[in-house]
């Protein structure tokens, strides 16, 4: 927000997000969808809470975080206002599986079987069972964690077996620069979804995918959670590919 008065700002979050639930609903028709099966998660990791509560006022519900101490420390803050979620959405260390319990409302980045027994132990002694999103390294690409797309149905189907983890459905992050690399990218996580759907039995209603570069093409490949930061909270950002 920087010098920019809480007025101010909240009249910047209020117009961006009347633009960019535009943006979702045309990109939703485009593809015969209907704009009410994307949830926009705004990424909060660059605001503290006094920026999400001028967000939630003016709609914003469901937030992501990337740091499980983060995460812990604004759900929280934020425990008493009704209908706001927070989500995990960066990689997830063992060591702070516990900051994470009982706070997310979704996992988005578990991307191996031994990260899913590590969650699956700590909810099952708490009594709990962690909705969460298998993610899936879909471009191949080196930097990007995540499982390899051929391993994800065996992955899955033993993961299936753990009681502390309920699979809502896959997540991937698509290669910077280049909007038909992305198209792929989130075709390919659709696919993988419908592969697993029918093998597996398993609903996996939530597709993970798009961000602020490439959100519109996301939504246009079967995304229903869009997850955007810079262009949510950021009054400075150019959005060049439009």
């Amino acid at each position: 927000m920087g010098e920019t008065s809480p007025e101010v700002y909240a009249q910047f979050l209020r117009a961006r997000r009347a633009e960019l639930m535009d943006r979702i609903a045309d990109a939703a028709a485009r593809a015969g969808r209907n704009a009410d099966e994307v949830t926009l998660l705004a990424v909060s990791k660059t605001v503290d809470v006094p920026q999400m509560l001028l967000a939630i006022q003016q709609g914003y519900l469901a937030f992501g975080e990337n740091r499980p101490q983060d995460l812990q420390r604004k759900a929280e803050a934020l425990k008493d206002v009704p209908g706001v979620r927070i989500d995990m959405i960066g990689n997830l260390q063992r060591n702070k599986i516990n900051k994470v319990l009982g706070n997310a409302e979704l996992v988005h980045s578990i991307s191996s079987l031994h990260l899913a027994e590590a969650v699956s132990n700590r909810a099952e002694a708490r009594g709990i069972a962690v909705r969460c999103l298998l993610e899936v390294n879909v471009s191949g690409e080196e930097s990007k964690s995540g499982m390899v797309p051929s391993d994800v149905a065996r992955t899955a189907e033993r993961m299936m077996e753990l009681p502390g983890v309920s699979i809502e459905g896959l997540m991937t992050m698509a290669p910077a620069g280049s909007l038909s690399a992305a198209r792929a990218c989130f075709s390919g996580l659709r696919e993988l979804r419908d592969e697993l759907r029918a093998s597996s039995g398993l609903e996996l209603p939530t597709l993970s995918c798009g961000m602020s570069g490439d959100f519109e093409v996301a939504v246009e490949e079967g995304s229903t959670l869009v997850r955007l930061g810079r262009i949510v909270f950021d009054e400075s950002y150019a959005d060049a590919r439009r």
